[in-house]
């Protein structure tokens, strides 16, 4: 039997990767395990408890302050005795994060086939995204085979030479993850969801996630400014915003927005409560890339806090609007979606350009017909 192994080590690649993982485990064909960086802690555990996933590996990574020199190192070799004891046929890694771009490079060293979901997302610049930008380019070199969510990643590959028979067009298993946590969410209850209950009452609501590491200093100064602008103008408005755990985020922000009556400062929420409060939300403001995939399917319009993004489809379908880290953009455009009606229905109305669902099985059939090369 084939033998594959997931890894990954934050929240938002257990959320892409649970649903493929999950699909593997329970194919006969395979013999499938997980290891987990631990890159984040607290916010990878919350995913994995919520979609029942138990780690073979668990190298546990996380440290107070820690840079991407260190992690990249300790990944590297934490992950070789991983190797060493499992010998897996595959390995499948995710996105763009300092764990795809390490674990691609110590499965390369082991010999085993990198497989890169989500791949092909691109803006050219290694600067921005620092250093998302430069991992997944990386990844792509090291990659056997790349599962891409829309033809215009498939297409940034062949740009730069990746085999055409080695790319697949699978849309994003983040759209399976979303299908599959709904479905549970309708009847799931934590103290998480009972606690936003209490707070949202009847208003309407505004969610905000930010972490990126290229907003930090000036461009988050610039987003709360922007966040205390909107929150003043629309006092029927209530601001959700689950603050990131990084100092870099929590001290520009508790700094600006605490006393602000209609702007609830929450800590980072588990997975289904996330996903409970997308669904309520009337509007996001983010700089996730996730969230920009994952609204537009629950008909929410996403306002991107990036001057540019990996995911053009979205802005080009009209799903999502960049507005960078510019005070008087952010402003502007978020009054207007809540302004304009027309303009707020359009938008929400829009088909996901990010997939169906079904991109896990797509993933799953093609493995099968890969022969190993001994």
């Amino acid at each position: 039997m084939k033998k594959v192994l997931f890894v990954f080590g934050t929240r938002p690649e257990a959320i892409k990767m649970a649903p493929p993982y999950l699909k593997f485990s329970n194919k006969k064909e395979f013999i499938t395990k997980l290891c987990v960086t631990a890159q984040h802690r607290e916010m990878l555990d919350s995913v994995l408890e919520f979609f029942k996933i138990q780690p073979d590996f668990d190298l546990d990574l996380m440290k107070p302050n820690q840079n991407l020199f260190s992690l990249t190192s300790e990944i590297i070799l934490g992950l070789k005795s991983t190797f060493e004891n499992f010998k897996p046929d595959f390995v499948f890694v995710h996105g763009d994060t300092t764990t795809t771009m390490a674990s691609s490079l110590a499965a390369f060293y082991s010999g085993a086939t990198v497989c890169h979901v989500e791949a092909g997302l691109r803006t050219n610049n290694l600067m921005s995204p620092f250093p998302e930008e430069m991992n997944r380019q990386v990844t792509s070199r090291i990659a056997k085979f790349h599962f891409s969510p829309t033809d215009e990643s498939k297409n940034n590959l062949i740009k730069e030479n990746v085999n055409e028979n080695d790319i697949l067009v699978t849309g994003n298993t983040v759209i399976d993850a979303l299908i599959l946590s709904s479905s549970q969410i309708k009847n799931f209850v934590n103290s998480e969801i009972e606690f936003l209950k209490t707070i949202i009452d009847s208003q309407k609501i505004i969610l905000i996630t930010g972490h990126r590491r290229e907003n930090h200093g000036e461009g988050f100064i610039k987003i709360c400014q922007a966040l205390k602008e909107i929150a003043i103008n629309n006092p029927n408005f209530q601001l959700i915003y689950p603050v990131h755990l990084n100092p870099n985020v929590q001290e520009p922000v508790y700094e600006l927005l605490s006393n602000i009556s209609n702007i609830n400062l929450i800590e980072p929420l588990n997975y289904p409560a996330f996903v409970w409060l997308m669904n309520k939300s009337y509007l996001i403001i983010t700089d996730s890339g996730g969230v920009q995939e994952e609204a537009p399917s629950l008909g929410k319009p996403v306002l991107v806090l990036r001057d540019t993004t990996e995911r053009p489809e979205a802005v080009d379908a009209g799903t999502v609007i960049l507005v960078g880290t510019d005070k008087d953009k952010i402003v502007k455009e978020c009054q207007s979606l809540i302004d304009n009606e027309v303009k707020y229905n359009e938008m929400s109305l829009l088909d996901n350009p990010y997939g169906d669902g079904k991109a896990c099985e797509r993933i799953v059939e093609f493995i099968k017909t890969v022969e190993i090369v001994e």
